[in-house]
């Protein structure tokens, strides 16, 4: 049981009805899941308002409510907490609850459009490889150490946060990467977490759906630097344009690491091939499985991370050369006869154009470049055509399939993805709505020179269909037909 009174420190809230001297089991922000003698707190998700469901939570035996608006008629024995946000005050509640479990470690958070799991996977790696004991909370998974656990959003929600990071501090890991995205930061999601450093990698459009201008997106990427204090770093990729902008109001130590201009940690491309990406960083000079201009800066930054966090250098090159491929991100498969299929979770258009730019390393697009492709459902619109043109204008041969369709109509956004594309191009585009029968196309289609490119799901596991998550693996799928 946990003292209301010392729940609320820190909180800045505006009104108690009832009885502040009360103890709290725990916290909840979902009416179905309170418990006698715990605290709800009503939440404004985009769904659902918890305000709607205060009288369920009182009936399952909440006994504290946080609210934004307190109800006309209140209940005896029930105390009720007004505050401005909800969202916000459930991070400090959570915090709180969990006697700030982010104080007890080494918390790295990285954001960006682009990067961030690929960095947070590769610091874990680099890590654990050093033999620390490591926490991770990204897209693809959660890990304590080497056990993992299944994950549903980029940054979960602050309970689970606090929860995950007590169980990382029990286990005596001494650092957590962690992915903080965008509706992460405005749903408040990390309120209360305290960031030893911040990792900016950098900023093209995506979420528009969501923040209905770039200017907010870039606004609310920046608000997580904004909250930084002085004893936190923020290491910030020195040649993306929004990079110095991140700053503008942080107390937060800077450190830029770059590949084109002056930095505090740079490095230099000396090979870029299919056999991987050889660097001079600092000096020295290593060559790891990885490829592209964008796993250069992604390096670039574990490197810088690692070095500001007390890593030796030799030791952290030497692992880097080694460095495991992040499950979804530009892996590759090849059949007996010469095709390669690669698979990545490129899904906006920067990260669409960097992957095939990537790839024109070793093949010549536009005679031997298959690229699969599709747009989610129920997201930004806007950047279907751009990404329709990128695919056809890069690419010998461009199939437009499903993505995650989610509630709307598959071809409507195959229809929007041909947009921007002229008559001729219209013409010359495969539209399969099935992604199976698409990627069995590209692999009928292909010959020996041939690459294939399945984007926009990477690691992930189905499809989103009508409110269905339906099993689908773009890697398995490939490889089946590759090896036919």
């Amino acid at each position: 049981m946990k003292a209301l009174e010392k729940l609320l420190n820190g909180l800045d809230y505006q009104r108690v009805i009832g009885n502040i001297d009360v103890s709290v089991s725990d916290i909840h922000f979902n009416s179905n899941n309170v418990v006698p003698l715990s605290m709800f707190v009503a939440n404004s998700g985009e769904h659902h308002d918890g305000h709607d469901f205060i009288s369920d939570a009182i009936s399952a035996g909440a006994v504290v409510i946080v609210c934004e608006r307190i109800p006309k008629k209140t209940i005896e024995g029930v105390t009720y907490v007004k505050v401005i946000n909800s969202a916000f005050a459930l991070g400090i509640l959570s915090c709180n609850f969990f006697k700030h479990p982010s104080k007890q470690i080494k918390l790295i958070g990285v954001t960006g459009t682009n990067g961030k799991t690929s960095i947070v996977y590769h610091l874990y790696s680099l890590f654990r490889a050093l033999g620390l004991r490591v926490g991770l909370i990204s897209t693809i998974e959660q890990k304590i150490n080497d056990q993992s656990y299944p994950t549903t959003h980029t940054t979960p929600n602050t309970l689970e946060i606090n929860k995950l990071l007590t169980l990382m501090v029990k286990e005596g890991c001494e650092f957590c990467f962690m992915e903080v995205s965008s509706h992460g930061i405005l749903q408040h999601r990390i309120a209360g977490l305290s960031f030893d450093l911040a990792v900016f990698t950098n900023l093209t459009r995506d979420h528009l759906d969501y923040h209905n201008s770039f200017s907010h997106y870039l606004n609310t990427k920046k608000s997580f630097f904004d909250t930084l204090n002085r004893n936190s770093k923020s290491i910030i990729n020195g040649d993306d344009k929004y990079g110095s902008l991140m700053l503008a109001d942080t107390k937060s130590i800077k450190i830029f690491y770059s590949i084109k201009k002056p930095g505090h940690y740079q490095a230099k491309i000396i090979e870029d091939s299919i056999g991987g990406l050889t660097l001079e960083i600092e000096g020295e000079q290593i060559t790891t499985p990885l490829i592209g201009l964008f796993n250069a800066y992604n390096l670039l930054a574990v490197y810088a991370v690692a070095k500001e966090l007390g890593q030796n250098t030799s030791a952290v090159l030497k692992i880097l050369t080694n460095i495991q491929l992040v499950p979804g991100r530009f892996n590759t498969v090849k059949s007996k006869d010469g095709v390669m299929g690669i698979i990545d979770y490129a899904h906006t258009p920067d990260a669409l154009k960097k992957i095939i730019l990537s790839i024109s390393s070793f093949c010549k697009i536009h005679k031997n470049l298959i690229t699969v492709i599709g747009c989610g459902g129920d997201r930004d619109v806007g950047k279907r055509s751009i990404m329709g043109k990128i695919a056809v204008d890069y690419s010998s041969v461009a199939i437009f399939t499903s993505d995650n369709p989610r509630s709307e109509n598959p071809q409507h956004i195959l229809n929007d993805m041909c947009l921007e594309l002229s008559n001729e191009q219209k013409n010359n585009v495969k539209q399969i709505v099935n992604r199976e029968d698409a990627i069995r196309f590209a692999v009928d289609i292909s010959s020996k020179d041939s690459v294939i490119l399945i984007a926009g799901k990477g690691h992930e596991k189905f499809q989103e269909i009508n409110g269905e998550k339906i099993p689908f693996d773009d890697l398995t799928v490939l490889q089946n037909f590759l090896k036919k």
